[in-house]
């Protein structure tokens, strides 16, 4: 499975089987958070055989048979928030290339649990992403109108139209997609407007943009 069909299939999965990740597939998940790591001055950690990452409400009501996540965390940083979205995306639509399911939770973990895995003080944990087997495959979310959320000055190159597409297949907070997208020429913005978690969703966005439109097609501005 290539990343842009992973793209297409990712579903976020709530529910899933339980069934234990296979020590060859955690060692390529390992070897891809230490890429990540190396190459962003991240904190990126794999949990294995364990929920103590989610919050109550998340492992009793919303969720089961939860048993290994991601923690996505980095030193203090200006971009810290968008870094963790871009690359936690990476690490998600990844995981679906090997044929897991995933749940990226942004506010119900728990910070307390997850702090004892870290012995420094100056790592800050911004989410968790639950991988593992689901029971399904999920489903479809909502999505908005391009027009909606993107504007271009002139007539807009399909490369754009086609970041859009797969922009609006990105995980985002009660699906609200609070996505701002401007293009003039070859140089793109693009933004979330969410109260919380726009940061993140900004990286999780231009991750999801990037794939769709092609990296040497344009570049971002501020």
């Amino acid at each position: 499975m290539t990343i842009k069909e992973a793209v297409l299939q990712r579903h976020t999965v709530k529910k899933f089987t339980g069934k234990a990740i296979p020590g060859e597939i955690v060692s390529l998940l390992n070897d891809k958070i230490k890429q990540i790591n190396q190459s962003a001055n991240l904190d990126f950690l794999l949990v294995t055989g364990s929920s103590d990452g989610l919050s109550n409400i998340a492992k009793f009501i919303l969720s089961k048979g939860v048993k290994n996540y991601f923690i996505l965390a980095g030193k203090k940083s200006p971009n810290l928030d968008e870094k963790l979205g871009y690359y936690g995306t990476e690490l998600m639509l990844y995981s679906q290339t090997l044929g897991l399911n995933t749940w990226w939770i942004g506010g119900t973990y728990n910070s307390k649990n997850i702090s004892k895995y870290y012995n420094s003080d100056e790592v800050i944990v911004k989410g968790i992403i639950v991988v593992g087997y689901g029971e399904t495959q999920g489903f479809p979310h909502r999505c908005k109108k391009a027009e909606k959320i993107a504007t271009y000055n002139g007539i807009a190159p399909q490369w754009f139209w086609d970041g859009i597409e797969f922009l609006l297949y990105a995980p985002t907070a009660y699906n609200k997609q609070n996505f701002v997208v401007k293009g003039n020429e070859n140089k793109v913005r693009l933004y979330s407007e969410s109260e919380n978690f726009g940061k993140i969703e900004t990286g999780i966005g231009k991750y999801h943009f990037e794939i769709g439109a092609g990296k040497k097609n344009f570049e971002w501005i501020e």
